[in-house]
C-alpha cells in the first residue's frame, strides 16, 4: 500500500519516474546525500519491496507493512543506511543496507527480550498454569531466537571479511597461518590497526592500493618493517574489521583485546 502511495505522489516527476531502474542504488544515494533530499522520497518507495524482503527473511514470516511493527523498523534501517553510506568502505549500498537493516531488528528484539524479563513473577499469578508455563516458554524461545540471530549474523560477517579480504588476496587460512603466535604481538598488532583505523588518509591508501602503506604506518607504529611485513595480513584483516560494517567482529576483537591485557596483568 505504501509503495502504491508513493508513487502516486511522486509519479507526475519525469525525472523520478523508474528511478531505481535507470541508477544505481549508490549513485542516487550519493546525490541524497549531496543535498538532493527530494529523491528519498522515490528511492524509498523503490526499494519497499527490498525492505519488506530483509524484514521478512529475518523474521521468517511476511512482515505486513500496514501492521507490523517490524516493517517500520526495517524501513528506519534503511533510512539510517542512506545516511551512513559509505562508497569508498568498498561494500554495495544494497549490502550495507541489509546489514543495517538486521542490526535495528537484532537491537529491536533485544528490547523486547529486556521487557520480558522485566515483567514481575507476579504478572503471572492468576493465570492456569498452562498459561503460565507458555508465557514462560515464549521468553526462553525468544531468548533462543535471538542468540540465533547473532549466530547466524557473525556468521555472516564472517563470510563478507572473507570476501573483502580476497580483495588483498588474503583467505582465511592464510591468515590463520600468519597471526601472531603470543598474546603481546596480538596487542601490538591491535594497538597498531587502531592507529591505522583512525586515520583517514592511511585508510584511503590501503583501500586504494589494496595494500597495507608499510612506509607510512613505520612513522608511529614503533615497530620495524621486517615485522611489519611479517603481520601485513593480520593488520589488513585487523583494520577492515576496525573500519567495516562488522559490529560482532568489532565486539571480538574488543573482548579479546581485554582479556589479552588480563592475561599479560596476572
Amino acid at each position: 500500500m505504501l509503495l502504491v502511495l508513493f508513487k502516486r505522489w511522486f509519479g507526475k516527476s519525469r525525472r523520478d519516474d523508474g528511478l531505481a531502474s535507470r541508477e544505481l542504488p549508490e549513485a542516487i544515494v550519493a546525490r541524497i546525500r549531496s543535498g538532493e533530499e527530494e529523491a528519498i522520497g522515490p528511492f524509498l518507495a523503490a526499494y519497499e519491496p527490498f525492505v519488506i524482503k530483509v524484514a521478512s527473511r529475518f523474521c521468517r514470516r511476511y512482515i505486513d507493512p500496514s501492521r507490523d511493527d517490524e516493517y517500520s523498523i526495517a524501513l528506519q534501517g534503511f533510512h539510517e543506511a542512506i545516511r551512513q553510506y559509505d562508497d569508498k568502505a568498498g561494500k554495495s549500498f544494497i549490502g550495507f543496507a541489509e546489514t543495517v537493516i538486521r542490526r535495528r531488528l537484532i537491537d529491536h528484539l533485544r528490547k523486547e527480550q529486556r521487557h520480558a524479563r522485566l515483567l514481575p513473577y507476579s504478572s503471572l499469578e492468576g493465570q492456569e498454569e498452562e498459561g503460565r508455563l507458555r508465557r514462560l516458554e515464549d521468553r526462553q524461545s525468544m531468548r533462543h531466537y535471538a542468540l540465533e540471530l547473532e549466530s547466524q549474523s557473525l556468521r555472516q560477517e564472517i563470510e563478507e571479511l572473507g570476501a573483502e579480504l580476497l580483495d588483498y588476496h588474503i583467505s582465511y587460512a592464510e591468515l590463520a597461518k600468519h597471526a601472531p603466535k603470543h598474546a603481546d604481538s596480538r596487542e601490538n598488532m591491535q594497538r597498531i590497526a587502531r592507529g591505522i583505523a583512525e586515520d583517514a588518509e592511511l585508510i584511503n591508501l590501503m583501500r586504494k592500493k589494496k595494500q597495507l602503506p608499510i612506509k607510512e604506518i613505520l612513522a608511529f607504529a614503533g615497530v620495524t618493517r621486517k615485522t611489519l611485513e611479517r603481520n601485513r595480513k593480520y593488520l589488513i584483516a585487523l583494520v577492515l574489521i576496525r573500519t567495516g560494517v562488522y559490529p560482532y567482529l568489532q565486539d571480538y576483537l574488543g573482548a579479546s583485546a581485554e582479556d589479552e591485557k588480563g592475561g599479560s596483568e596476572a
